[in-house]
């Protein structure tokens, strides 16, 4: 039962700082960190686009010699 109190104590407290910051230093904060997040395409599949996106270039650059 312990575990359970701990855990709503954590909840409430989290929840209370959350709204005592102001919705402006909120959407800041939010906006920072989707602007410095990767792509969804590298976060799911690491360097596995690029190295795709550098060969078909490479291919296509091939082709017009």
């Amino acid at each position: 039962m312990a575990k359970a109190d701990e855990l709503v104590k954590y909840v409430t407290e989290q929840f209370v700082i959350y709204m005592e910051t102001p919705r402006e230093v909120r959407k800041q904060t939010k906006a920072s960190i989707r602007q410095s997040r990767e792509q969804w395409q590298y976060r799911w599949f690491g360097m596995l686009p690029i190295a795709a996106r550098m060969w078909v270039d490479g291919m296509r650059w091939n082709k017009k010699k």
